[in-house]
């Protein structure tokens, strides 16, 4: 089955588990490292993720895919929080962090940058395209969504 299928029936089983257990899915990724595969489920709760919460998640989700069995080939099953500093993927990631600081990694050079930190404004949308908004010190800089590569929290010790 394709990586994308699987992907997609991962996703369909676990967003009713790890919201029972009040948690949010984040991103379920299938992938091959080397010559092994790895479905990975990214959690999260504002309160933090525990090692109760992967676990609980690891054993639900394992008696689901026991039950589907939609992974013909065999593979390990990693249940963890995203990290502090991973990339955004969805609208609600660029909600939860508003306000905050973030980098902003382009594909190409603009203004001879590739990357910028600001303060994060959101999503917008302009003439049917989707912007990455940022305050760069009273600056408003707006990115379109297809030139970004990455947005992701700027952490500060």
């Amino acid at each position: 089955m394709a990586k994308a299928r699987v992907k997609d029936i991962i996703e369909q089983l676990a967003k009713p588990i790890v919201a029972s257990l009040g948690l949010e899915l984040v991103e379920v990724e299938y992938v091959r490292e080397g010559k092994e595969l790895f479905l990975r489920i990214y959690i999260y709760n504002e309160a933090g993720v525990s090692i109760d919460d992967c676990v609980a998640v690891n054993k639900l989700m394992d008696e689901e895919l026991e039950r589907v069995d939609p992974i013909a080939e065999p593979y390990t099953l990693e249940v963890s929080s995203p990290g502090l500093d991973r990339p955004f993927r969805t609208a609600r990631d660029f909600e939860r962090y508003e306000g905050e600081l973030v980098e902003v990694q382009l594909f190409q050079p603009e203004d001879g940058k590739k990357f910028f930190e600001g303060t994060l404004i959101g999503l917008r949308t302009r003439e049917d395209t989707t912007v990455v908004a940022i305050d760069m010190e009273g600056v408003l800089r707006e990115f379109p969504k297809a030139i970004v590569a990455t947005v992701k929290r700027k952490i500060v010790f």
